[in-house]
């Protein structure tokens, strides 16, 4: 169950924790692994790690450019791109009388532009191939929202729209896309909340602690393999039951 031998995994982002474990958890169940992201070292110390069937790629999505190249670039080292992550993001935070242009706009260009133009070119073999799943990572705070977050919040919904439309189009091709949404998941930064903000945090979890990145990697693996084939249109919620959608 749950095999991907043979297969092509794009994920994007994969210097941050979930990444690393998006691209960890398809690479134990067989798949070629492709990662992008713009911290070059950690990528390195990731295909170190993972040691064959890895490529690197670095890549800033900020810029539009390295978005256009990036699917070309991939597809003509890997050959082809069967499974598409798009597990990049950033924030901008800020209340929204004091967010600025620049900030609106860098996040809803990595955040949900970048994903709109690598699925409408990786999806274009995938049609041809007739075989493709893409999974964006979104959020908790896509569903909720979040003082301080109108630009990630809205990038975030946006991905839901987004992934419902193309895996309409797309369905008859035998190409599902689906949502992940985490919610509070193990990190750096959670790592540094106040201990007593995050124990708030905590016990407004039913399942009172906070996720692992690895947990959101398995509901990835999932939604990638053959096992999940009659799946599409699905935002698929990991967040211990803090958002029961």
């Amino acid at each position: 169950m749950f095999d991907l031998t043979g297969k092509i995994a794009l994920v994007t982002g994969a210097t941050g924790v979930i990444g690393r474990a998006i691209a960890s958890t398809l690479h134990k169940m067989g798949a070629t692994i492709a990662v992008s992201g713009t911290k070059v070292d950690n990528l390195e110390r990731l295909t170190v790690e993972l040691s064959k069937r890895v490529h690197l790629f670095s890549c800033n999505l900020s810029s539009y450019e390295a978005i256009e190249e990036l699917i070309p670039n991939v597809e003509r080292v890997c050959g082809k791109i069967d499974i598409l992550v798009n597990n990049a993001g950033i924030t901008r935070d800020s209340l929204l009388t004091r967010m600025s242009d620049e900030a609106w706009q860098d996040v809803m260009t990595v955040d949900l532009e970048a994903p709109f133009r690598l699925m409408r070119a990786a999806s274009k073999n995938m049609i041809k191939e007739r075989w493709g799943r893409i999974i964006n990572i979104s959020s908790i705070v896509g569903s909720v929202g979040n003082p301080g977050q109108t630009n990630y919040a809205a990038a975030k919904s946006g991905l839901f729209g987004l992934s419902k439309s193309a895996a309409a189009e797309l369905a008859t091709r035998n190409i599902t896309v689906n949502c992940v949404a985490p919610g509070f998941i193990q990190s750096p930064m959670v790592e540094k909340i106040h201990p007593a903000h995050r124990e708030y945090m905590e016990k407004s979890i039913p399942m009172s602690r906070v996720g692992e990145p690895e947990e959101v990697a398995a509901a990835v693996g999932f939604l990638a393999s053959e096992e999940a084939s009659y799946i599409t249109g699905h935002v698929l919620h990991v967040n211990g039951g803090m958002a029961m959608i």
